[in-house]
């Protein structure tokens, strides 16, 4: 079972959509009053979430996933993002910052992570909704990551697709530019859906694959796994919470094994494809300016 936040005629509201009936598939509206509870994040944090998921009362019709207005699956919770979890994105970030490679060198077997600050909520758009490259950066690329839903306990309870937009010529002329690099209008992808823990595959075998289209030819693809990742989830979401509560709950966006070469980089009207076993895939056309 999965569940998004989808647009209706009655307004924003939640939606359980049951992934593994294929294309009969529907989103059925919630009626998260009848539950006590007023938006995804409470019952994300709830400590029944699965059972009281299955049980909320529908409000409306489903409605099939192809007429869906998808929004992404966030309410108030913050967004942060872990970097340097795979070896190619190391040789990445070295590549785009040769005054100080050796910081992302020595972050790759450091203890501690690199764990930052990402999107608030109205950064971040959903399935089929746009995503931007900024104007004062001429190298941007899409990060495809596995994104934790982490409830207000501070347990993984779902997961989702995250797309962790970045301008990497700005933060390879100084690491200090990071969050101008991270951080700016439509900068991060979530979605289509939240897959609750339960219903996702072993994660040593979950892939993640990145298509990107421009003028209806492909111009880049490419796929890892989790299983490629140098630090375990647990881990990372133990760092993300020190001394730092989430009381509404956070998604962690894990790092990406996908980078586009160095002579690459997105235009207008590309449309970025991302998909993630047991999730699905997340769709986002690419606007600037």
């Amino acid at each position: 079972m999965a569940l998004a936040r989808i647009l209706t005629a009655k307004g924003v509201q939640a939606a359980r959509v049951d992934i593994h009936r294929g294309n009969a598939a529907q989103a059925t509206p919630l009626d998260l009053q009848a539950a006590g509870l007023s938006n995804l994040s409470e019952l994300l944090s709830h400590p029944e979430l699965t059972v009281l998921a299955q049980q909320i009362p529908s409000d409306g019709p489903g409605i099939a996933l192809d007429q869906v207005n998808w929004l992404a699956p966030i309410d108030d919770q913050e967004v942060w993002a872990a970097g340097v979890t795979y070896k190619r994105s190391q040789t990445a970030r070295m590549e785009e910052s040769e005054a100080a490679a050796s910081c992302y060198d020595r972050v790759y077997t450091a203890a501690r992570p690199e764990i930052f600050f990402k999107a608030t909520p109205g950064r971040c758009s959903g399935h089929l909704g746009m995503l931007r490259i900024r104007e004062d950066a001429h190298w941007n690329v899409p990060e495809p990551e596995l994104a934790l839903v982490i409830s207000s306990s501070g347990k993984i309870v779902g997961y989702t697709i995250g797309n962790d937009m970045s301008s990497r010529d700005i933060e390879g002329d100084n690491p200090l530019y990071l969050p101008q690099a991270k951080l700016y209008n439509q900068c991060c992808g979530l979605g289509p859906w939240i897959t609750l823990a339960g219903d996702m595959p072993e994660r040593q075998s979950i892939e993640i694959s990145l298509a990107i289209h421009r003028d209806d030819a492909i111009v880049f693809e490419g796929k890892t796994s989790v299983a490629q990742m140098a630090r375990k989830l647990e881990d990372l979401v133990e760092w993300l919470l020190r001394d730092n509560d989430m009381h509404q709950g956070a998604f962690l966006l894990t790092g990406t094994g996908v980078v586009p070469d160095s002579n690459f980089t997105l235009q207008r009207g590309d449309i970025v494809d991302i998909s993630i076993s047991g999730i699905g895939t997340l769709t986002n056309t690419i606007v600037q300016g």
